[in-house]
């Protein structure tokens, strides 16, 4: 007894399925996750790696059975069989991809907006960030973009990850230039080459650009936010695991595109308190203060 094709096609469809969903959870392409952005973002690459297996699978499977069930026999000179159009099958095979294009495309959305991207667009206070906005005030070069009304007041772009910063955020000024990520802690007035940050808080990134156009990535943390000369951006994120991770520029920048890079130290609350104790400048003492004549202030 000859088994009904649409069972067996029913039967490979569940199957491709289950295979399809089966390794998009438990194949792991991508690097550890390291902060509070990468589950949101992995649940999208899993979804996507499921649907691509499907398709994969599905699409190499009848290629091989095709090319295999209807190959050229031995002594065949015959003309094939003059197939002129299969309207059920035309619409399944662009109804299917339609359907799963157009879910792609709305999960895509929900993803970039639980990961704050859809905030500047939504909200245009953000737009105007009030820490830049002092920074540009203080003089810092590069931040400063006079916005279309003529007032001079930087237009800054609240980027990826905004939705992680919170009042007790660590601010941190990145200045991307060729061939390099500098990193200034304006609290403490701390400069360095490498970025430094605790575990599980806030952390926000006030990017710039000397000269072209750069992209902070760091793969572990699954942000990646462009720096342009006269945009400022904003970049925030929470560091879950204490480590050391790769910093990569993403957008080429040059001839050494390929060398820029950093790293971000992820400590614990104690070992980033002490690092930054270590490398704040020392503060005059008050006798060496009152023999310039000069009053020490808090």
């Amino acid at each position: 007894m000859a088994i009904p094709s649409a069972l067996v096609t029913l039967l490979l469809g569940m199957g491709l399925v289950l295979a399809g969903l089966w390794v998009g959870q438990n194949v792991q392409l991508l690097p550890l996750d390291a902060s509070s952005n990468a589950p949101v973002y992995d649940s999208l690459f899993q979804v996507l790696f499921s649907i691509g297996t499907i398709l994969f699978l599905g699409i190499v499977g009848l290629v091989v059975f095709s090319l295999v069930r209807f190959r050229r026999r031995p002594g065949d000179l015959a003309d094939g069989a003059a197939i002129e159009g299969n309207l059920p099958l035309e619409i399944v095979w662009t109804a299917i991809p339609a359907i799963v294009v157009l879910f792609v495309g709305i999960y895509s959305y929900d993803i970039y907006e639980r990961m704050g991207g859809m905030v500047a667009l939504n909200d245009h206070s953000a737009m105007h960030h009030p820490a830049a906005v002092q920074q540009a005030s203080n003089g810092s070069a590069g931040m400063a973009d006079a916005s279309p009304g003529g007032s001079g007041e930087p237009r800054v772009w609240a980027g990826i990850g905004s939705s992680d910063s919170s009042e007790g955020s660590l601010p941190v000024e990145v200045t991307a230039m060729q061939f390099a990520f500098i990193f200034h802690y304006p609290d403490g007035d701390i400069t360095s080459g490498e970025l430094h940050v605790p575990v599980n808080r806030p952390v926000e990134l006030r990017m710039k650009a000397n000269d072209v156009i750069h992209a902070f990535w760091v793969p572990q943390f699954r942000l990646k936010q462009d720096v342009i000369p006269g945009q400022p951006t904003v970049l925030s994120f929470t560091a879950t695991r204490a480590g050391s991770y790769p910093i990569v520029c993403a957008e080429l920048c040059g001839p050494y595109h390929g060398g820029m890079r950093s790293t971000v130290v992820v400590h614990e609350e104690e070992a980033f308190n002490q690092w930054f104790e270590t490398n704040a400048p020392a503060k005059p003492k008050p006798a060496t203060l009152a023999s310039a004549g000069l009053t020490p202030t808090a």
